[in-house]
């Protein structure tokens, strides 16, 4: 039963809270997860991009896309470049990329 969102699946599997409809949102991305995790990495190959820039490159939802960018994070495959742009509200996100930065 997942508990938490980093449960001992995550990143692995996508994440959830302690709801039924949470869990059941999970459960449904799973199959797909991992082949938006590998398209994702295939956008970040030409240039660091936002998630809302991933998004929109793959053609898929934001709603779908910056979860993965979270796993990617937390499977240390994507990295913070320092850079923002502003997102599609306004606000400013962070611009990833697939390389460490150096200190």
């Amino acid at each position: 039963m997942h508990t938490d969102l980093f449960d001992f699946h995550y990143p692995e599997s996508p994440g959830s809270q302690n709801t039924d409809t949470s869990r059941d949102a999970a459960r449904s991305m799973d199959n797909d997860a991992s082949r938006l995790r590998c398209q994702c990495i295939a956008a970040l190959a030409y240039k660091n991009l936002t998630a809302d820039e991933i998004a929109e490159s793959v053609g898929e939802s934001i709603l779908t896309i910056r979860p993965r960018v979270a796993e990617l994070k937390a499977k240390q495959k994507v990295f913070d470049s320092g850079k923002r742009r502003p997102n599609l509200s306004g606000r400013k996100a962070i611009v990833w990329t697939l390389t460490k930065p150096t200190a």
